[in-house]
């Protein structure tokens, strides 16, 4: 498998894992060096330099119990005495106390012999003094100081000389191994250190080699990636992209290149379907312009029928009541057509018997001019009569003259009055004929006023009916109204909004237009391996 196939993880963990190695060897021999050097700062401090110091306190004890001792035996006064005496076996027994400490230390692992002799020396040394000091004490407590001054000159001051000896002995040969472990740590300290320098430039190197190496191998094909991404900002996206490893950065490529893919074939279509969407708007915002237009005038055209409507509610009401006035006349002018019926019929049985009253009087008429005919015929009878008397019958023939002349009179009135009562019978004929005519007429009317309030009564029902169905025509024409006012509105929005909608789509198209997508058939290919990215040259 080749290096560049390998995963970035399994990259970055062998290059960090080689690293940690390295790290991990220079901590080890860092905490090599630390812990040699921890020992032997520890050999120095706790060793020599304690043991020197546990040395400079036995002799500083030492000199203050030989102090203590002079001063014992020159003192005068029991308090002094007292006193001395509490500092000479203090200061004994801090000889006493370090130097058995510092035998205890020299008894330490990887003390040497000589300073172990030096010690030895040092205890042989005390022992013989400390007995001489404790004889030196007991001389001056029990008074006897010229005993204890020649004592103290013949015995104790060689062997404190030879003590002092021993001590400054021991300190030199302290000094001398402490200079000799100093110079042993600081070569120890040197080679450590070039030791340190060495793996630490070779750690240095190889992170830096290793780091370059990695970065290379990491960051070449992300720079591949955002050369891409970069493309595609600018909407050219006929980039052919090359895809030569199999790790994270190869898929990543591989993505980018089907993305690519799927945006040009996304805005490909995005961008008919945005023309087409751009069309169809345009043609949707017309159509809702027009539309719109139309519906404000069919709002117009209901405002004017629903007016129109109201007027002709109004008028159907009006003929409603006209209709119920003209029935309630109907009634009346049949009730009225019931009683002239009735008056006429009265009228022709009244005529009825003015004819018979009038032939009565003809007839009573012809009696009476035949009793004038047969008077004026007795007149002149008794006037031929008279004539015939002469003289004597003068008087009778005036009064004969006179009843002649009256029957005559008579006569005369008695043929007007049968003329005028054959007149009056004629009329009264014709009156009573027509009286019959005009009582048929009057049923006749009376039978026609029935009908015609019958009808005039349907009218006005159905008037009343037509009013009510006008009335809920009218509220539907209203509703029918608002309803179209409420479209007439929507319609408007609608056209609003399709026309946004266009200038959406406007907006689409030219967001679209920004993206450069190859055109079909064209595979002109330049290759561009610093960034390992091959882009077409034409573009739809």
């Amino acid at each position: 498998m080749k290096f560049r196939d390998l995963s970035i993880k399994t990259r970055l963990l062998a290059g960090f894992g080689t690293l940690a190695c390295v790290v991990l060897a220079v901590s080890g021999l860092s905490l090599r060096a630390l812990n040699a050097s921890t020992e032997g700062f520890d050999a120095y401090i706790n060793g020599l330099n304690a043991r020197a110091d546990v040395a400079a306190q036995v002799r500083s004890a030492v000199d203050q119990r030989a102090i203590a001792a002079r001063n014992l035996v020159l003192v005068t006064t029991p308090a002094d005495l007292a006193l001395e005496k509490d500092e000479v076996f203090r200061a004994h027994g801090n000889v006493q106390q370090n130097l058995s400490k510092l035998k205890q230390m020299i008894q330490a692992e990887g003390v040497s012999e000589s300073a172990r002799r030096l010690v030895a020396e040092m205890d042989r040394i005390e022992t013989q003094y400390s007995k001489v000091a404790t004889d030196i004490v007991g001389l001056a407590l029990d008074k006897k100081m010229e005993a204890a001054v020649a004592k103290m000159n013949a015995e104790c001051r060689p062997l404190l000389a030879a003590l002092v000896k021993a001590t400054e002995d021991y300190a030199g040969f302290t000094r001398e191994r402490q200079t000799e472990m100093v110079a042993r740590l600081n070569d120890d300290y040197e080679r450590q250190r070039l030791l340190l320098i060495v793996v630490a430039v070779a750690a240095v190197a190889f992170g830096i080699i290793g780091g370059l190496l990695l970065t290379r191998a990491i960051t070449t094909p992300i720079q591949r990636a955002v050369d891409v991404a970069r493309t595609v900002a600018r909407g050219e996206l006929g980039s052919l992209i090359v895809v030569d490893s199999k790790d994270e950065t190869g898929r990543l490529l591989g993505a980018l290149r089907d993305m690519n893919d799927r945006l040009t074939e996304t805005v490909t279509r995005v961008r008919a379907s945005s023309s087409n969407i751009e069309v169809a708007t345009g043609e949707i915002a017309n159509g809702n312009m027009d539309l719109s237009s139309r519906t404000e005038q069919q709002a117009a055209s209901l405002e004017e029928t629903a007016a129109s409507m109201e007027e002709l509610t109004a008028t159907v009401r009006h003929n409603t009541e006209n209709a119920r006035q003209a029935s309630e006349l109907a009634r009346n002018a049949a009730e009225v057509a019931q009683q002239g019926s009735g008056t006429v019929s009265r009228v022709v049985e009244t005529m009825a018997g003015i004819s018979a009253s009038s032939a009565r009087i003809a007839d009573i008429t012809g009696i009476i001019e035949s009793i004038a005919f047969q008077t004026n015929i007795l007149a002149l009878n008794a006037a031929v009569e008279a004539a015939r008397a002469g003289e004597q019958g003068r008087g009778f023939a005036v009064v004969a003259s006179e009843v002649r002349s009256l029957a005559q009179r008579s006569s005369n009135a008695a043929k007007e009055i049968k003329e005028l009562i054959e007149a009056s019978v004629a009329q009264v004929q014709a009156g009573s004929t027509l009286a019959g005519e005009a009582g048929q007429t009057m049923s006749e009317v009376t039978d026609a006023v029935a009908r015609v309030t019958n009808i005039v009564n349907e009218i006005a029902a159905a008037s009343a009916e037509q009013n009510r169905g006008i009335e809920q025509v009218n509220q539907a024409i209203v509703q029918i109204d608002q309803v179209t006012q409420q479209n007439a509105s929507l319609v408007h929005e609608a056209a609003t909004a399709s026309k946004s909608l266009e200038e959406q789509g406007r907006l689409l198209t030219e967001a679209v237009a920004f993206f450069k997508v190859p055109s079909a058939g064209s595979r002109a290919v330049t290759a561009d391996h610093r960034v390992g990215v091959a882009t077409r040259i034409a573009y739809a």
